[in-house]
Order: C-alpha cells, then sequence, then structure tokens
C-alpha cells in the first residue's frame, strides 16, 4: 500500500492549482498523459472541464486513472 497523498501542483487555465494524489496515481497519471501524447497539465485541464463541479480534481483525476486502466479498448 502506499503513504498518503503527496500535494503536487498543475497549471489549469493560467493558474497554479495543487492537487493531493497517491504516488501510484501520480504515475499512471503521468503515463497516461505521455502515451496520449499530451502534456500533463493539458490532459489535467480536459479532466478539469468535464468533471461534476461537487467532484473534487484530485478525485476526478482518481476515476480517470482507473477507467483508462479498466477500458479495453484503450489506445495512446
Amino acid at each position: 500500500m502506499s503513504g498518503p497523498p503527496v500535494k503536487r501542483s498543475l497549471t489549469l487555465k493560467g493558474h497554479r492549482t495543487s492537487v493531493s494524489l497517491e504516488d501510484e496515481f501520480w504515475q499512471a497519471f503521468r503515463d497516461i498523459a505521455k502515451a496520449k501524447g499530451l502534456p500533463i497539465n493539458v490532459l489535467a485541464s480536459e479532466i478539469d472541464v468535464a468533471r461534476d463541479p461537487e467532484t473534487g480534481l484530485a478525485s476526478a483525476i482518481r476515476v480517470f486513472v482507473l477507467n483508462w486502466y479498466r477500458s479495453p479498448d484503450r489506445s495512446p
């Protein structure tokens, strides 16, 4: 099991924000961004725009990562 979430900085819409993610989720998120050929801030912005306003960004990223790895047809 991983340690506690670690706060990391992202830039969304020109503004710095931070999200707290466990190392495993952060690494998976970075791997997905790389597979999609996107900077991590761009992928985070896409997730931010698509998420329910009542869902926190960190939770939305975790669900995105989970769904990515669950998807049988995921492609870079």
